[in-house]
């Protein structure tokens, strides 16, 4: 890198660290003045609560940095306009590009460093953060109570379309990873039930390669009439044949924003292959994941014609006005997540719309400098 690569990359970096450790802060501060009494209730230590911020931070950074990227940018290339740096180099002969490449090139870095953030460090701080929840919780609970009574999740349901099995749980132990109270219909491919499944209790056995019922009856029907045909009790009965996951049942209906990445994947998979209509919403939140890692580019198209035109006036002027582009920013958002879920445009485009927006108007404003 040159002396002005140098340069301009170290004003823009200092911004964007204190910007990025004073948003992180309070975040953080945020999420404790929320979530403290609630992790003290539940028996956490001083070193629980150290741990659990550490792994909340990590599920802030991919949110805050296009936000950070975007203060900085108007901030420390607004005081070098000010300064009149960028009009001696242009009196040098140097084009705005080249004096800006090396944020171009940090740019893509960011851009690299969010799809990774995205794709692997968020999904695992956003379960974590809530394993660790559960874990203190079942801590607490497992005093004075039963192993069955611990960590339980009620009214678990899961409609596995493509297998032909429709589940309910009456309540699921995270400590003991077993249901309780557990019906399963087993349907025909016209939907009409053929057999039904009632347990005391019922977990996956890896070892044995399917699920284990244990101490239930199982029924038989006539798919025509409805009418049973057969009844049968037992103490213990393993079906081979049954594939679901108990961790992909936990979080069938669970809002898409609750979703790590993995998560949303793995529900999403699901609800296609049985052809349910819950898929696009689904689809939606995950392309609008994939489509956060253009935005340190989108932000850089943007900020830099906007902060180096104009008038000289004091730097927090373009900081002030970062908050009014979000704005215009979220509404393009909103707008695209409505039509993408009214299924007007495909998960992709409504994803991509608040992007390709700011993008345009990046255009717009680069066109007008030139």
């Amino acid at each position: 890198m040159t002396l002005i690569d140098r340069h301009i990359l170290r004003e823009w970096l200092a911004i964007l660290g204190l910007v990025l450790a004073a948003t992180l802060g309070l975040l953080v501060m945020h999420a404790l003045y929320d979530e403290l009494d609630d992790l003290l209730r539940a028996g956490a230590e001083a070193a629980d609560v150290v741990a659990y911020c550490l792994v909340k931070v990590p599920g802030f950074l991919a949110t805050l940095l296009p936000l950070c990227l975007l203060v900085s940018l108007l901030y420390s290339l607004g005081r070098l306009h000010q300064g009149n740096e960028f009009i001696a180099l242009r009196a040098a002969g140097l084009g705005l590009g080249r004096i800006t490449r090396s944020v171009w090139v940090a740019g893509l870095f960011f851009c690299g460093l969010v799809g990774w953030l995205n794709s692997t460090v968020v999904p695992w701080s956003v379960e974590e953060a809530r394993r660790m929840r559960e874990t203190l919780q079942a801590r607490q609970e497992l005093a004075g109570k039963t192993a069955d009574r611990v960590g339980l999740r009620s009214a678990v349901t899961f409609d596995n379309a493509s297998g032909g099995r429709l589940w309910f749980l009456n309540r699921y132990s995270q400590f003991t990873r077993r249901g309780y109270g557990v019906t399963v219909s087993l349907r025909d491919a016209q939907g009409r039930e053929t057999s039904r499944l009632l347990a005391r209790e019922a977990w996956r056995d890896e070892v044995r390669g399917g699920w284990v019922f244990r101490v239930g009856r199982e029924l038989t029907f006539d798919p025509v009439g409805g009418e049973v045909t057969r009844t049968a009790a037992f103490f213990e009965q393993t079906r081979r044949d049954f594939d679901e996951d108990p961790a992909l049942m936990q979080v069938y209906d669970a809002k898409p924003d609750r979703l790590s990445l993995f998560e949303l994947k793995r529900v999403m998979a699901h609800h296609e292959a049985a052809g349910s209509p819950k898929a696009r919403a689904y689809a939606l939140r995950h392309a609008s994941v994939l489509a956060e890692t253009l935005m340190p580019l989108v932000i850089i198209a943007f900020a830099v014609p906007f902060a180096v035109s104009g008038v000289r006036v004091n730097p927090a002027v373009g900081v002030t006005k970062a908050l009014g582009l979000f704005v215009v920013y979220f509404i393009a958002l909103r707008v695209g997540l409505v039509l993408g879920g009214r299924g007007s445009l495909p998960p992709g485009v409504a994803a991509l719309l608040p992007h390709l927006g700011l993008l345009g108007a990046g255009a717009w404003a680069w066109t007008r400098l030139r």
